[in-house]
């Protein structure tokens, strides 16, 4: 691994951890792009997982985008959110149930969302496609309004 991406992992795992720990205090925007918590339930453990990413909107629905970097192995939270669609999406303090939908690349409306998340970040998801042999999917989340019941007992 170069020390370029060496280095980039390691800002991204302190944004993340600056993001999760202060619940969305600070960590919003990510070198002007705007970013997400995902919350989503592991297919095989059922534990919690979280997944910090940048995002678009549509609307009200939020479009994510499963890079990995890049790699050829689509990151965990897109087979999770695959097999177990609902999911807490929380936007700076805002923190909300949603439902996830995988895009895949065969989607009509994968083009268009394509360019969206593409034209947000700054161009880095062509980048990232070219590394690897895979058609990098994308994941509409749709907030359903509510703040979920976590988040009601913490104002309490």
């Amino acid at each position: 691994m170069s020390v370029r991406r060496s280095l980039q992992n390691s800002f991204l795992r302190l944004h993340s951890a600056v993001y999760v720990t202060t619940d969305g205090r600070i960590g919003h925007r990510l070198i002007g792009v705007p970013s997400l918590i995902l919350h989503s339930t592991g297919r095989r453990s059922g534990r919690h997982r979280i997944a910090v990413l940048t995002y678009a909107k549509e609307g009200r629905d939020l479009v994510v985008v499963a890079s990995n970097d890049g790699q050829d192995q689509p990151p965990g939270w897109l087979l999770n959110v695959a097999a177990k669609p609902t999911v807490e999406v929380q936007v700076a303090r805002r923190r909300s149930a949603g439902r996830a939908r995988v895009v895949k690349a065969d989607d009509p409306d994968y083009p268009r969302l394509w360019a969206l998340v593409n034209r947000n970040n700054h161009q880095r998801y062509e980048g990232y496609q070219r590394r690897t042999v895979r058609k990098i999917s994308l994941v509409v989340v749709t907030p359903d309004g509510q703040i979920t019941r976590e988040r009601l007992k913490a104002r309490l």
